[in-house]
């Protein structure tokens, strides 16, 4: 499993010859930042599941942060924000605004649509996305945290179930072929 991962990753020589990253060599080029074991990547990508949630470009910034801290795998985590784009991070918050609503009963915000992507261009929509995010308020706040830390939980564990579950298939898979 390791293989097929290690194909899409970056190499920590990348780190080394980039000059905008030499002051931060030495915690950037930590061994555990770059060995991918179940361990590193199930961490790693729950901190990405966590980081992904966070609004704005900030999320691969706090995903890095977050594997510097725990001493998991950089590039997985940082890869792993991915998932929130502009097609899945609407969605993503009106489900947090719902788990946030059912968390505070005594709320009584009602959703309000988001904004739609008009002739005003991408930067008027977007601060029109924030506005409408900011009026949303505690419901969406706490379901955001909520969520994400369901959705870290879920992934750290999904990951540690699959890759197991790849070695016990190896492992068989090796012991039946005849040894000649």
């Amino acid at each position: 499993m390791r293989r097929h991962i290690l194909r899409f990753l970056p190499d920590h020589e990348a780190i080394r010859g980039n000059r905008w990253l030499a002051p931060f060599q030495n915690t950037l080029l930590h061994p555990r930042l770059w060995h991918l074991n179940r361990r590193s990547a199930a961490g790693a990508v729950a901190a990405g599941m966590f980081c992904g949630l966070i609004p704005g470009p900030l999320q691969m910034l706090g995903a890095a942060i977050c594997a510097v801290v725990f001493r998991v795998n950089l590039p997985l985590a940082m890869l792993t924000t991915l998932y929130t784009n502009p097609f899945t991070i609407v969605p993503l918050y009106i489900v947090a605004f719902a788990i946030g609503q059912s968390a505070l009963p005594g709320e009584n915000e009602h959703f309000v649509a988001p904004p739609e992507p008009g002739a005003a261009g991408l930067v008027a929509w977007g601060h029109a996305l924030i506005d409408w995010m900011i009026g949303l308020g505690a419901p969406l706040a706490l379901g955001l945290v909520l969520l994400a830390l369901s959705l870290a939980a879920t992934a750290y564990l999904v990951v540690r179930v699959a890759w197991r579950f790849y070695l016990v298939r190896a492992w068989r898979r090796r012991n039946q072929k005849p040894s000649w």
